[in-house]
């Protein structure tokens, strides 16, 4: 009976420390994630910005968190999913400030929401600079007429936010080279009102295209390099 009891505790023991050692790298990332959480990120991000070392330590930091990101939006933040956005040669501002939207809920995607939600400040700041340093995959438009039509569209209203080669600004998206599905997709939901995307900008600009319209600038936007 003692040996049998023995044999109990010690199998409890055992599973106990398993378990421990199982739940350990998830609550040490969470005390991570806890413990950086109040760090202002703007002004870190200012700091990367003014110091190389601090910069190159946050980029090598970024490459790592976006080999897990390339399960979504690519190597190099080149998506290879028409509906995925690139986040490569984005804004890194525009970009940081997107992270901070999908963390507090005004931008909703539960799975990003998750994702942003376990990483602290340095692995967001470090992920920003690394895709911004990134080149994206030029892709020719498959409609040329169309694509023109989406130029003059383009040219009369989207070019005085975005810019005349679509690429933003830091408070304002890089859309040039964007993929197609979710060009469509985001001027659709700023256009419609569905409460996924709201901007002040954005929605008036858009509550007048048609479909037409939308398919025309997205056959151009995504076609810019």
């Amino acid at each position: 009976m003692v040996t049998s009891m023995i044999k109990r505790i010690a199998l409890a023991l055992t599973t106990a420390l398993m378990a421990a050692l199982m739940t350990a790298p998830a609550m040490a990332q969470s005390a991570k994630a806890r413990a950086t959480a109040k760090v202002d990120l703007d002004a870190r991000f200012k700091e990367a910005q003014t110091n190389l070392k601090l910069a190159d330590d946050l980029y090598k930091v970024g490459r790592k968190v976006a080999a897990v990101c390339a399960n979504c939006h690519g190597d190099g933040g080149n998506s290879t999913k028409p509906s995925i956005p690139n986040l490569a040669g984005q804004n890194p501002a525009y970009l940081l400030e997107q992270l901070r939207q999908f963390a507090d809920g005004r931008r909703r995607n539960e799975f990003m929401e998750g994702m942003i939600r376990a990483m602290d400040s340095d692995e967001k700041i470090g992920m920003v600079l690394f895709y911004a340093a990134q080149d994206v995959t030029h892709k020719p438009a498959a409609n040329a007429a169309l694509a023109t039509k989406g130029q003059e569209y383009f040219e009369k209203t989207c070019f005085r936010c975005h810019g005349n080669g679509g690429r933003g600004n830091e408070q304002i998206a890089r859309i040039a080279g964007q993929q197609p599905d979710y060009l469509r997709l985001t001027l659709k939901r700023y256009r419609d009102g569905a409460g996924v995307r709201a901007n002040s900008i954005m929605t008036p600009n858009t509550k007048l295209m048609t479909d037409a319209d939308i398919e025309a600038v997205v056959a151009y936007v995504s076609s810019m390099p």
